[in-house]
């Protein structure tokens, strides 16, 4: 008997489970994603000018375009159908559905007009079809990123480039008309840790440094380490590195570029300023404990923002149906397969940032999804058959409801709008945004 299997999510983590799955040849793959596009953070997460991460896109649709694997996109998984409804189409469920939502900084106007998280400017600037085209007008002449991983460096990245920069890329006419007005002149990155524990990697950094239109400042007294710091660099070459291309920025002195990107260490925020709209960041100096832990030291300074971008980490939200970890921001699973009470939940599985936390590369996602599908496979004789086993009774549920499912059919249909308007605007591609726009696309397409 073929086994059923429903992958929700579309990124690397749910694609390389369709790719371990369809190894075993008697398996039919459905892949649900609630944006009519595949492929979730690299299309949505990933900057627009690092191409070169993106082409990886190629492979994982090479993955989707089989004959056993459909992919159903524009369905949300537990608004247009629930979990108990799709285990009647199916023997088992895998989430692959990564970390939905920021950390939060936990501080005094956190929530000002003015402050936002690194999930809805990414979202913004990569034109996902959730976030509102609108949200952004980078009035703002001083804009504080509070992180030091890739991420922030993005932010920073984007913050500091010129439209004209931009323009190469798929970057959608929303964000481009944007960045092309934008009042910033001073980014601040904020970590709180030294730059030996900065998450960043080093290629992401020397790009800061390539930035025709900004200068990259750092302040020489703020990469002093002290003597756990010391012993840490000796065990991290990539740190080593980084803090050489620190120091030699700290060496330089600014040459008057019209945008500055400051990098900060051993800062910690403790309040974000202003009555209704942000005005500023207060932050502590910080140090390490005996322990390793960062403590402030009482010494505060204010920063100068009328925006605050917090680029402090993801977590995964709740699944509907699925027991979860608050603290860790993860469903509680052994080797994927998810645990609630301690007992294994027969036919429920997670692969990805949702199983492990948002931790690792793309890379990372192959091996973590090669180990849920093993515990999948080796369960698949325990495994009660789904009772509507039809291909069809899946789709005709959800347009009983009403979805608009979007096809692989209907995606290479975007694919092909988005490149004849990147033609019109004299660029190898446009992205397309809305998603009245991305289904209109769609439907030109032949329907599943």
């Amino acid at each position: 008997m073929v086994l059923r299997v429903a992958i929700i999510g579309s990124g690397p983590a749910g694609v390389y489970a369709v790719e371990a799955l369809t190894r075993r040849g008697d398996v039919a793959v459905d892949v649900f994603d609630r944006s009519p596009c595949p492929f979730g953070l690299v299309r949505y997460g990933v900057a627009p000018d690092h191409e070169k991460i993106r082409s990886i896109s190629a492979a994982l649709g090479n993955v989707l375009d089989q004959s056993h694997v459909r992919f159903l996109g524009n369905v949300d998984v537990g608004s247009d159908i629930s979990l108990a409804e799709l285990r009647l189409f199916y023997d088992a469920v895998l989430f692959a559905s990564g970390a939905a939502t920021d950390r939060r900084l936990d501080v005094p106007g956190e929530d000002l007009l003015g402050s936002f998280s690194s999930t809805e400017f990414v979202a913004w600037y990569n034109g996902h079809p959730d976030a509102p085209l609108d949200t952004f007008t980078l009035d703002a002449r001083s804009v504080a990123v509070v992180g030091m991983g890739n991420v922030a460096v993005d932010l920073g990245r984007l913050l500091a480039k010129t439209a004209d920069e931009l323009r190469h890329t798929d970057i959608g006419d929303h964000a481009l008309s944007v960045l092309e007005r934008s009042h910033v002149t001073d980014i601040h990155m904020i970590g709180r840790r030294g730059p030996v524990q900065a998450k960043f990697t080093t290629k992401e950094l020397r790009e800061l440094g390539e930035i025709a239109n900004a200068d990259v400042i750092v302040d020489e007294a703020e990469l002093v380490l002290d003597e756990a710091s010391e012993q840490l660099l000796a065990t991290r070459p990539a740190a080593q590195r980084n803090l050489k291309v620190l120091r030699d920025w700290a060496a330089h002195l600014p040459s008057g570029r019209p945008r500055r990107l400051h990098l900060r260490f051993w800062q910690r925020p403790v309040e974000v300023l202003g009555a209704t709209r942000v005005t500023g960041l207060r932050v502590e100096e910080t140090r390490l404990d005996e322990a390793g832990n960062v403590v402030g030291t009482g010494r505060t300074a204010t920063i100068d923002a009328q925006m605050v971008l917090r680029a402090a980490g993801y977590r995964g939200v709740p699944i509907a149906g699925l027991p979860f970890d608050d603290r860790a921001g993860i469903v509680p699973n052994a080797a994927g397969r998810v645990v609630g009470d301690g007992e294994p939940l027969l036919g429920l599985y997670v692969a990805g940032w949702i199983k492990r936390g948002p931790t690792g590369v793309i890379g990372t996602n192959k091996a973590d999804a090669r180990e849920t599908v093993a515990s999948l496979v080796e369960d698949a004789q325990l495994l009660p058959p789904a009772p509507n086993r039809d291909p069809e009774d899946v789709l005709r549920f959800l347009t009983q409801r009403d979805v608009r499912v979007v096809s692989w059919a209907g995606w290479q249909a975007i694919e092909l709008a988005e490149s004849q308007l990147g033609q019109q605007r004299g660029r190898a591609r446009v992205r397309i945004s809305e998603r009245h726009e991305l289904l209109r696309a769609a439907s030109g397409a032949a329907t599943l």
